[in-house]
């Protein structure tokens, strides 16, 4: 199992130098993979993307995640195929639907029909990263039309997916699923059983597809002190429906309940637990409160990527 870790865009006036600086002592300090979050009101993480790619050689990064219903097929082509130039291969693409809150709240664009909005955005996006021309009508959004980047290949794609419906569709066509506030048991009896069956069902080969599980992790020993910050940093997780849903079939009361927190050995234990519940790669989202707790932490995840 890789382990990597989570890291957002520096905030501040020098939120690129910051966040070009930080991913590069996280490659330094040994770490190979690097995911990023597109949050709504922070920069756009795949112009960030292009100056890391660029600025900080060797490192491969992935989106968790860039929704979908804000821009269109083409338009997340042409820039994904541009990073994956940029980056010679180490860009990931990870994608989903953001939550409903945000689309209709924010955006004012309807939140309906996701599984068929990320299928028929599948059937105009995959195609174009594939370097192909697409005809793609469908109700939501229609993509017709070719994207010319030379000598950039298609990244790998990844959906965030926790459903049943959305977990077949990406086992059936994409490179697998990212998830976040899902815990050991729901990972390994429903989403790597899901996305795999679906897999499977269309011919693909064994390990066509891979799990890929983010998980508030804290290396402490006042656990009681870290799992009350975990509560409150990570509290709206809690009131979304998709992660609430992922919560209580876990038996889980909170955010609290889903985050590693312990000594070493304990935190070590439940990482080598969800590789052997089927997730290839952890990624890590380190919330200590303190810079001596966060270099703990990732010094462990470095010693067990190693």
């Amino acid at each position: 199992m890789q382990i990597s870790v989570f890291a957002g865009v520096s905030a501040g006036e020098s939120a690129i130098d910051a966040t070009v600086e930080h991913l590069a002592q996280l490659q330094a300090d040994g770490f190979r993979r690097v995911w990023l979050p597109q949050l709504p009101h922070e920069p756009d993480v795949l112009t960030v993307l292009a100056v890391v790619l660029r600025e900080v050689d060797g490192l491969q990064v992935g989106t968790g995640v860039i929704p979908i219903q804000n821009q269109h097929p083409m338009l997340l082509a042409q820039r994904a195929l541009t990073l994956s130039l940029i980056g010679q291969g180490r860009f990931r693409l990870g994608l989903g639907m953001t939550h409903q809150a945000v689309t209709e709240g924010m955006w004012g664009i309807p939140w309906d029909r996701p599984v068929r909005r990320l299928r028929e955005y599948l059937d105009g996006l995959q195609p174009l990263l594939a370097g192909q021309h697409v005809e793609a009508v469908g109700q939501t959004v229609t993509t017709r039309g070719a994207v010319q980047v030379p000598g950039a290949a298609a990244p790998e794609l990844f959906v965030a997916a926790l459903g049943p419906q959305l977990l077949r569709l990406a086992g059936a066509r994409t490179d697998g699923t990212i998830t976040w506030m899902t815990g050991p048991t729901t990972l390994a009896d429903h989403i790597g059983p899901t996305l795999r069956a679906a897999a499977a069902d269309v011919g693909r080969p064994a390990g066509a597809v891979r799990v890929v599980a983010c998980l508030p992790v804290s290396v402490s020993d006042d656990v009681d002190a870290a799992r009350a910050r975990a509560a409150e940093q990570f509290a709206v997780y809690g009131h979304l429906p998709s992660y609430r849903a992922m919560l209580e079939r876990e038996g889980y009361t909170g955010p609290a309940d889903v985050a590693i927190i312990g000594d070493e050995a304990s935190v070590a234990d439940r990482i080598l637990d969800l590789a052997a519940g089927g997730v290839d790669e952890f990624v890590g989202v380190v919330f200590d409160g303190d810079p001596e707790g966060r270099a703990r932490t990732r010094a462990l995840l470095r010693r067990l990527d190693g």
